[in-house]
């Protein structure tokens, strides 16, 4: 239980981070990209073509990024200056065009060139030497931190509406509504945290590689969400609003359009590039087939089910996305006698459904802020 939970929680925290790029790009700018997997392709080889060649893996993560990037300010050049629709379709196209290159030409897997449909295998993964007791010491001190703060924060977070309902009297009803939704969602995240935080613990006291990994990846994940949330709340994040909600009126104001467009597109790409280099040490060995586009409309799925705009609820939808996940892997077999193909096609049946039922009753997400819809613009 303790490795299943802890597959689980790296599962979701590269997704959750995914996703927080793909919620910049669209959630808070408005731009339509459907090949958000082309991003994390390029991270994930990039990581791991050059750690094959002994580069550090931070260094090579940092690149995989910057690559990731690169593929962002390439597509906004090409299409921010077209329509909408242009930009969906380009980077469709990009996503699936970046894994057939990979799948059909040869790669520098250290010293030797591999077709890339071999895919690539014995690449280093962080934190995979067991280390000494004390390091294992300061690994779970560090996790208790983590663990600490996202207990306060979920607190903090919980206690602001609940001091707007008090003080607020104008908006008593809408506040009281957004406070019971909060409770109710910071109870359920705290539960995790704390199973995430006893699974960690056992797995790094008694040593397990991929509790290193998830506390590396939780670390990075909680500095990306805490920077884009003063990134979206500075002036810089207002522009991307104003340019999601209409982009005129920041031309008219004098601002460049354009290029805060490519400032997200590129940015995003880069988080996009770092989760890739998390699913290329999660699995151990990558092939072109493991970034199929199926990846991106999951991704929408976090998003939209969170709540566009939020980047709490993009955690969330990550959660929420994996627990259904698990549970109906689990779960269903034991009532819907089907085989396993029709089982699977019945599992995105039903989350089709649930979406279907949440577009009617709450088409901002959970979370979101229906003011801020962009999906009807």
């Amino acid at each position: 239980m303790v490795e299943y939970l802890i597959f689980l929680a790296i599962s979701t925290g590269i997704f959750a981070l995914f996703a927080l790029g793909l919620n910049l790009q669209w959630g808070f700018t408005g731009l339509i990209n459907f090949g958000h997997i082309a991003f994390m392709t390029l991270g994930a080889y990039t990581t791991v073509l050059l750690s094959l060649k002994g580069v550090p893996l931070v260094i090579s993560a940092i690149a995989g990024a910057i690559v990731a990037a690169l593929l962002g300010l390439i597509i906004g050049f090409a299409t921010l200056r077209l329509r909408e629709d242009y930009l969906s379709i380009v980077t469709i196209g990009t996503g699936e065009l970046i894994r057939l290159v990979v799948n059909n030409q040869e790669l520098p897997v250290g010293d030797t060139w591999i077709s890339g449909a071999f895919g690539v295998q014995s690449y280093r993964i962080p934190l995979s030497t067991e280390p000494n007791l004390f390091i294992r010491f300061l690994m779970i001190g560090l996790l208790t931190l983590l663990a600490t703060v996202t207990f306060f924060t979920l607190w903090r977070w919980i206690r602001t509406t609940q001091i707007s309902r008090t003080t607020d009297l104008g908006q008593r009803m809408t506040s009281k509504e957004e406070f019971g939704s909060r409770l109710g969602v910071g109870i359920v995240l705290a539960v995790l945290a704390a199973a995430i935080y006893i699974s960690g613990v056992i797995g790094l006291y008694n040593y397990n590689p991929k509790a290193g990994l998830m506390l590396v990846l939780l670390l990075v994940l909680a500095f990306v969400y805490w920077r884009l949330e003063i990134l979206v709340r500075s002036p810089w994040g207002r522009i991307l609003k104003a340019i999601r909600e209409d982009e005129e009126i920041p031309k008219a104001l004098g601002k460049n359009v354009f290029w805060y467009k490519l400032q997200s597109l590129m940015l995003g790409g880069a988080i996009a590039g770092i989760a890739g280099a998390f699913f290329a040490w999660q699995l151990s060995a990558i092939y072109p087939d493991n970034f199929q586009p199926q990846l991106t409309f999951d991704t929408w799925i976090i998003v939209i089910l969170g709540g566009s705009g939020n980047n709490v609820g993009t955690i969330l939808g990550a959660v929420i996305f994996f627990a259904y996940d698990a549970v109906t892997r689990e779960v269903l077999p034991r009532i819907v006698p089907l085989d396993e193909a029709r089982l699977g096609a019945f599992r995105i049946m039903v989350i089709g459904l649930i979406l279907m039922i949440l577009m009617i009753w709450r088409p901002q997400g959970i979370l979101g802020k229906k003011e801020e819809l962009t999906l009807g613009k």
